[in-house]
């Protein structure tokens, strides 16, 4: 502690000086309180929400399965919830402890592994070898796939006769604590949930099927606070993108029902992530209550860079702030596709051909450096697409507005300078597809989930889903990548969290004695 000045010996500029440092601490106290207790009052305020719906009286009407997706969703946000709050809330007088529910044991044909605890040192400090006089014992519910196990944790009691010393090694760093879930039980209700689009109920009859009875009130408990122990990960994960100049951008709508409210309203999934050309493979979902561009303002921040996205209006505010925009070739076919598809259009037949002939240009040139890749360009695809945008433009006084294909044609026409920025720049992709293929899980998931429960139920499912496909990205199996990262999490250092990020995973090398 430092030592408190001799306020007697200082002159009066220093007693203002010093005055002026105290006044600036305790308004700065005064404002991390206040928004700690800000933050304190709306999670609070969310989980009497949510609390109401769980236990008010249910509508007759509603669907059963939906009621199910309903249900788990709140029990989810309800544990994420009291996890932020235990966060907020660690520094202060600890709370009276909570009443556990009673547990029912598990199964005892389950196999089991016995895993031992013992002090490193069973030596007393008075010098007398210490006794074994007891031990304490508990069980971890693990999976490994296709098979469940138990993990018995036994920890002894060491005591000494001369002086009452008690020693105990400490009990495993968990995710959670309290819970019965080993990290590869956790990873595994994870992945069927997010990546495998499985709803918490069908695994809680899944589950049944194997004689463990785990409702799925309690798995959604698990499945939240996994969410708020993966959010660090994801937001460095964030960092990390931003540090690229070039990107890809692209949104698709997710039904959200608020809790207690019969009807959904469209919010929106906006994905980003880098590029094939990147030394960076990774994508981050992120979850908005609608499509407003100053969601992806938000997203992106000071970024100033290139951006990859379609014809979307919400992206063009960013575009006078640094931010260039790279228009997606695979829009403008996908106009003449449909317009020949459509009609037989011998005139669309001839833009895919030209379209075609550029495409071909950037599969040969796919594995090349950027430098090269540019240098082929200069000499290859430039040519064909003045030669196209030439064609177009002729073909356009051709045709009477308002006709499909003039439509096709003022859409290439209209964004043409954006369409052929790629050709300044080997480092820049030639469309958007990359970004389209990593938002088609949220597609497939859509059918299953139904909706999003709540913002906070979307939000966790756009972390998880970051870290599991930027997973598959690195190519890592997402059930042994999240398995490790939950089971080094909990000891895992701050300033070290980045070694458990997707692109830079190592397993961890258990070594046999």
């Amino acid at each position: 502690m430092s030592q408190r000045p001799d306020l007697d010996h200082l002159s009066p500029d220093q007693l203002r000086a010093l005055a002026a440092a105290l006044f600036d601490r305790v308004e700065h106290k005064d404002r991390t309180l206040v928004h700690r207790d800000a933050v304190i009052e709306k999670l609070t305020h969310e989980v009497a929400i949510l609390k109401r719906h769980q236990y008010a009286q249910r509508s007759e009407q509603r669907d059963a399965a939906q009621g199910s997706l309903l249900d788990e969703l709140v029990d989810g946000d309800l544990a994420a919830i009291e996890a932020e709050l235990a966060q907020l809330t660690a520094d202060d007088a600890p709370a009276p402890p909570k009443k556990q529910p009673r547990r029912a044991p598990l199964p005892p044909e389950l196999p089991r592994t016995l895993i031992h605890h013992e002090p490193e040192n069973t030596q007393c400090r008075c010098g007398c070898q210490l006794k074994r006089v007891g031990e304490d014992i508990s069980e971890k519910l693990d999976y490994v796939p296709g098979e469940f196990t138990v993990e018995r944790h036994i920890r002894g009691k060491w005591a000494c006769k001369q002086c009452d010393t008690l020693i105990q090694a400490p009990a495993p760093a968990q995710v959670i604590d309290k819970g019965i879930p080993t990290a590869g039980l956790l990873a595994q209700v994870l992945v069927a949930k997010y990546s495998d689009h499985l709803p918490l109920y069908r695994q809680e009859r899944i589950f049944g099927r194997a004689g463990l009875t785990i409702p799925r009130s309690t798995l959604a408990a698990w499945v939240g606070n996994g969410g708020v122990q993966l959010q660090p990960l994801v937001d460095a994960l964030r960092d990390i993108l931003l540090q690229r100049n070039v990107l890809h951008a692209d949104e698709t709508p997710v039904s959200m029902l608020a809790p207690g409210k019969k009807k959904t309203h469209r919010a929106y999934v906006w994905a980003y992530c880098t590029t094939p050309f990147s030394d960076l493979n990774a994508v981050i979902y992120a979850f908005a209550p609608s499509r407003a561009g100053a969601h992806a303002r938000t997203f992106l921040g000071d970024w100033q860079g290139k951006l990859v996205c379609d014809d979307y209006s919400g992206y063009k505010a960013g575009f006078g702030n640094g931010i260039t925009e790279i228009g997606c070739m695979a829009h403008a076919r996908r106009k003449f596709y449909d317009l020949h598809q459509t009609h037989k259009s011998t005139l669309a037949a001839q833009a895919l051909e030209y379209i075609g002939q550029l495409y071909q240009i950037e599969r040969e040139a796919k594995d090349l450096p950027p430098d090269k890749r540019q240098s082929i360009r200069d000499k290859k695809a430039r040519p064909i697409a003045d030669a196209l945008h030439q064609w177009m433009l002729a073909q356009r006084q051709k045709v009477p507005d308002g006709s499909g294909t003039a439509r096709a044609l003022d859409y290439s026409l209209k964004r043409w300078k954006a369409l052929t920025r790629y050709l300044d720049d080997g480092a820049v992709p030639i469309d958007n597809n990359r970004v389209e293929n990593q938002i088609r899980p949220w597609a497939l998931g859509r059918s299953n989930w139904l909706f999003a429960g709540s913002l906070r139920s979307g939000q966790r499912a756009a972390a998880v889903m970051t870290l599991i496909q930027s997973a598959k990205l690195n190519g890592h199996d997402p059930y042994a990548y999240l398995k490790d990262v939950l089971t080094r999490l909990p000891t895992q250092k701050n300033n070290a969290i980045d070694e458990l990020l997707p692109h830079n995973w190592k397993p961890t090398v258990i070594s046999k004695a």
